[in-house]
């Protein structure tokens, strides 16, 4: 033990990244304060520890990982970077909703000379599914073809690559590589599952898993069995996704959780089945969360269901889901669509005396390798007037009537 007098040994390369990595669980991301991780910063600094030790800087990195603008100023300083620091950043950017500027850093690491790993491909490769980057995914691919070959044999970045391309809309592309992989293990093949059910190919989804044990030997997880569901969902196949959460554990093993009720009762909203969703809910061997009554709001949007959702409100204001605006705003538009002004106008009141704010959704679109987000109303992107002349354009051509040459083509299309 030591005596008080006995000097406490000065922190040093090995002790700073266990407090670093302390920090980054301890910081709130969306903190205004320096918090922790800031001091630690200063320390290493004044030790003369930054941007030296390569185990220091890497650990700093993931404590400003929830905020890449600083994870960004701390890769900028590094005199020599490693892959592990691309894929840092990049992972950042991708978390944060911002993929381009993470593919930017991607694109640097070939200029600075540093070959990615599997662990930066498959982040690579997420990011551009996220951004909806089909060109620089494919770009990607070809790579790993030309450079690495062996690594489209690996799980996360084969995995990546059936993801991207199945969200980016070249599902045959993303059923190649598929077949392409020499071993699939159950989280390749619920990527496949999640893929057919991005296109709503439920058919397919569930057969794949009868044929994950059939052809490799793996027995469906939870997540397999869920893309599924979701697969049934999409495309409308009710008694398929009823059979399949009704047989699950029987069959593969795998008990129902949350998330496959959450999905079946998103299921049988979508085509109307309202009290059949309710009554499902009422058999949830666990509490519901939001997002269940979340889906039966939705449905009562869609079909006209004033009664229903209202109690849909009442349970998502006592599960704390009511605090997203949007919640307010189907209730809303549920009141209006029945008329129902004097109720329509008290929930709106409703949203401004309590401050609730909605994040705007957004579409984003890769031209020329660049990506480019919008959202409603616009009025910030840089080219939005050659935006808007393109509309105009286009506006002016379909409001054209078409002469005898062209009807004649369109009767024989």
């Amino acid at each position: 033990m030591l005596s008080p007098a006995t000097p406490l040994p000065a922190p040093d390369h090995l002790s700073f990244p266990f407090a670093l990595s302390a920090a980054a669980a301890f910081d709130a991301p969306d903190s205004s304060d320096a918090g922790a991780g800031a001091q630690l910063h200063a320390l290493l600094v004044r030790n003369a520890l930054f941007p030296a030790d390569h185990y220091v800087t890497t650990a700093l990195l993931q404590v400003y990982a929830p905020r890449p603008e600083l994870a960004r100023r701390v890769f900028d300083e590094l005199p020599r970077r490693e892959a592990i620091h691309y894929d840092l950043v990049i992972g950042a950017y991708a978390r944060a909703g911002m993929p381009a500027e993470g593919l930017a850093v991607f694109r640097a690491m070939f200029d600075d000379g540093v070959a990615p790993d599997a662990v930066v491909l498959t982040t690579a490769v997420a990011a551009c599914a996220q951004a909806g980057a089909l060109d620089c995914g494919a770009w990607v691919h070809r790579y790993v073809e030309r450079a690495a070959p062996g690594l489209l044999g690996d799980a996360f970045v084969g995995s990546a690559l059936v993801t991207m391309y199945a969200k980016c809309g070249c599902l045959e592309e993303a059923v190649r590589v598929f077949d392409g992989m020499p071993e699939r293990n159950e989280y390749v093949w619920g990527t496949m599952v999640g893929a057919f059910a991005v296109h709503g190919m439920a058919e397919q989804a569930v057969a794949c898993l009868e044929r994950m044990a059939r052809e490799d030997g793996v027995r469906p997880d939870g997540v397999a069995v869920l893309g599924a569901l979701s697969a049934c969902a999409h495309a409308g196949k009710v008694e398929e996704g009823l059979r399949l959460l009704r047989e699950m554990r029987g069959r593969y093993g795998v008990s129902p959780g949350h998330e496959h009720y959450s999905c079946t009762v998103d299921m049988l909203c979508r085509v109307g089945r309202l009290e059949d969703a309710v009554g499902l809910i009422e058999t949830m061997p666990m509490t519901p969360l939001a997002s269940v009554w979340g889906s039966v709001l939705a449905g009562c949007r869609s079909y006209g269901n004033v009664e229903l959702a209202e109690v849909a409100a009442r349970e998502l204001e006592k599960l704390g889901g009511a605090a997203d605006e949007g919640v307010y705003v189907q209730l809303s538009n549920i009141y209006l669509d029945a008329n129902r002004k004097d109720d329509a106008r008290r929930v709106r009141k409703l949203i401004g005396s309590r401050g609730i704010k909605k994040v705007p959704a957004y579409s984003a679109v890769e031209v020329d390798g660049e990506v480019s987000s919008f959202v409603a109303d616009d009025q910030a992107h840089p080219r939005r007037f050659e935006i808007w002349e393109v509309l105009r354009l286009l506006a002016g051509q379909m409001a054209q009537k078409p002469d005898e040459e062209e009807e004649t083509l369109f009767a024989l299309l």
